[in-house]
């Protein structure tokens, strides 16, 4: 199975420009790029598709640019509904180095990551509209799906000359670093096209480019999106657990598709997890799989072991077993209710919104229906303190799933 082959079957091709884009591909020494602009410090677990494809690019052989959008981000890229909230020049460059730190860690230090604001500060407007937009038709423009879509409800001439600085990287780094292919989330077709056009008419060569489909999940949401929040590759925004958590829940409709785009494993090898997981679906072969992979990959064997422990704690009731730096991880997203007295059980479930009412949290109690640390606590009298808390947590289940933290300071 050649590359591209390869990449055909993990589903990683959607749009494609070059009539030797195959032959490109599969030659393994093509200087490509990827890029990103800075809207936030850390990229996120939709990027990581892209990211993932970009690596796999360069462990066949290809040499990868990253860029990220120091100059696109103070625009930002046209949404289908409404024009993005301008972003500060410091913020974005903030971001940039966030970014670029990040993303460098995720290569181990082997790729080329550069900023446009480096080569567009410096152009005044009438050289750009000379340079850049002279070969470009405002028709041709009108025609991008993107533009279209806010045609009705109005665009700004900022967001509509975005896809002309996007296509002007494009020809800068063909110019510059022999760059000839441009490799993006198929939202991006629309910009690279640009880029392709610009190069052809400007410099009389082609360039290449392909698009990967943008991952769903089984409700045909964004991949890695959960309640409008985005789980951050940074794992201080988003522990390695929180990560496992959401890995292992796959729909069994999508870890095949998981499988083949966001890890390394062979055709055959994922044929044979699969294989496993049908037999006995119960048993998640297939999403464990996925997230043992996905999480070492990106964090490191010891933070996939981390997060496999605080699991395994956690579904076991052993919450004893935890470090204080575990409890952090484990419940990083729930919010955390702040005592600094020792509080009767009862009392402490009312105020931390653990129960609606003292009649209500009685009740619970005396179910057996209330674990502190783990145990199961059924005497109305029980004092919560920090001399029996883990480090400066006592985590409170109410039920089978439910949990809530509390915070000694």
């Amino acid at each position: 199975m050649t590359l591209f082959e390869e990449l055909k079957w993990r589903g990683l091709i959607k749009d494609t420009a070059g009539d030797d884009l195959e032959k490109v591909i599969n030659s393994l020494d093509a200087t490509f790029y990827w890029g990103t602009d800075p809207t936030a410090d850390s990229l996120h677990i939709g990027h990581y598709s892209s990211l993932i494809t970009v690596k796999r690019l360069a462990k066949a052989g290809h040499h990868p640019i990253l860029l990220v959008g120091g100059a696109t981000g103070l625009i930002g890229d046209p949404r289908p509904t409404a024009e993005r909230e301008i972003i500060s020049f410091e913020a974005v460059q903030k971001n940039f180095q966030g970014i670029k730190k990040q993303v460098e860690s995720i290569f181990n230090g082997n790729v080329e990551v550069v900023n446009n604001y480096d080569w567009t500060k410096d152009i005044n407007i009438l050289e750009f509209l000379r340079e850049v937009g002279k070969y470009i038709n405002v028709n041709y423009m009108l025609n991008k799906d993107i533009i279209q879509r806010r045609l009705d409800t109005g665009i700004t001439f900022a967001e509509f000359a975005y896809t002309l600085l996007q296509g002007y990287d494009f020809l800068h780094l063909y110019e510059t670093r022999n760059c000839i292919m441009q490799v993006e989330g198929s939202d991006q077709w629309g910009n690279i096209t640009t880029g392709i056009d610009l190069i052809n008419k400007k410099l009389g060569k082609n360039a290449y480019a392909f698009t990967m489909p943008l991952i769903l999940d089984s409700n045909g949401e964004k991949f890695g999106k959960s309640a409008g929040n985005a789980l951050w590759l940074d794992k201080n925004k988003t522990s390695s657990y929180e990560l496992y958590q959401y890995l292992i829940n796959s729909d069994d409709s999508k870890v095949e598709e998981y499988l083949k785009v966001f890890t390394f494993l062979t055709p055959e090898e994922i044929m044979e997890v699969m294989r496993k997981h049908q037999e006995k679906p119960e048993d998640r072969v297939a999403q464990k799989t996925l997230a043992k992979e996905f999480i070492t990959d990106l964090h490191g064997e010891e933070e996939y072991l981390k997060a496999l422990r605080i699991s395994e704690a956690l579904f076991s009731g052993d919450i004893k077993s935890l470090k204080e730096e575990d409890i952090h991880d484990a419940f990083n997203s729930l919010p955390s209710y702040e005592v600094n007295t020792d509080k009767n059980i009862i009392d402490l479930l009312v105020e931390a919104g653990v129960c609606s009412s003292k009649r209500e949290a009685r009740e619970f109690v005396g179910n057996n229906s209330i674990s502190i640390n783990g145990d199961k606590i059924n005497d109305l009298d029980y004092v919560i303190s920090k001399d029996n808390a883990i480090g400066s947590f006592t985590i409170i289940r109410k039920g089978k799933k439910k949990y809530f933290v509390i915070k000694h300071v």
